[in-house]
């Protein structure tokens, strides 16, 4: 492990094709808290996750717990511990709940601590132990969320990255998403959270940086993101 911030992003610039998306972002994520990246549709936000997954070429540097991620796979990003739930979840539709989640611990080998993690996730989505037979396909979106994230947390992340968590879900289970958040930060694992919903992600980060048409224009604690007075007018109605 090394000293200083888990996730180190140095003048991060991606895109597709000739089209840059993002511009000389820079950021950093310290372990065992929850960072906001906020931001309204089209901002880049969903690129910068691909581009931290290796998903897309980029210039700059990224660091994770002092490995330099420049020329890496994105299977090696992923052994290293970036874990992402990406938006839309992207189930195995046709494969029981369980099954999805044993996938998410397809590269480890440790059989006991798998097991140990599977029972976790039991108790950190009751519903998905009701309804661990089940084809996810048949699931509801909510039900979905909660495995996607389930499926993510089996693979033992160092970071887990999630996009776009709330979208097309009930409030009420959005607030137990958030809940299982705070408990996995509670546990050691750090969180990247990407939301458009920026008063939702804000309520329940420890910091945070917006994203406006590639280009982070903002960063602080997310109690003072939540009361700067540009971040008011923009994205929260006030």
């Amino acid at each position: 492990m090394s000293e200083g911030p888990l996730l180190r992003v140095e003048g991060l610039s991606a895109g597709y094709g000739e089209m840059l998306a993002l511009r000389d972002v820079s950021l950093e994520v310290r372990r065992a808290e929850i960072v906001a990246l906020v931001g309204s549709n089209g901002a880049g936000k969903t690129t910068l996750l691909r581009a931290l997954s290796r998903v897309i070429a980029s210039s700059g540097r990224v660091m994770l717990d002092g490995a330099d991620l420049t020329g890496r796979t994105p299977d090696d990003v992923f052994g290293l511990g970036l874990v992402q739930v990406p938006e839309g979840r992207q189930l195995f539709d046709r494969m029981s709940i369980e099954d999805n989640l044993l996938m998410g611990a397809f590269r480890r080998r440790d059989k006991p601590g798998v097991a140990r993690d599977l029972a976790r996730m039991y108790e950190l989505f009751p519903r998905l132990l009701e309804r661990r037979r089940q084809l996810a396909g048949s699931m509801s979106g909510g039900e979905q969320q909660m495995c996607a994230m389930a499926r993510a947390l089996m693979a033992a992340p160092v970071l887990l990255m999630v996009d776009e968590m709330s979208l097309g879900l009930a409030p009420v289970v959005v607030d137990q998403l958030m809940d299982v958040l705070a408990s996995i930060r509670e546990a050691g694992v750090t969180v990247l959270l990407v939301e458009q919903d920026v008063g939702l992600a804000l309520s329940g980060a420890d910091r945070g940086y917006v994203l406006e048409t590639g280009r982070v224009v903002k960063e602080g604690a997310a109690r003072e993101l939540v009361d700067d007075p540009d971040v008011q007018r923009a994205y929260l109605g006030v």
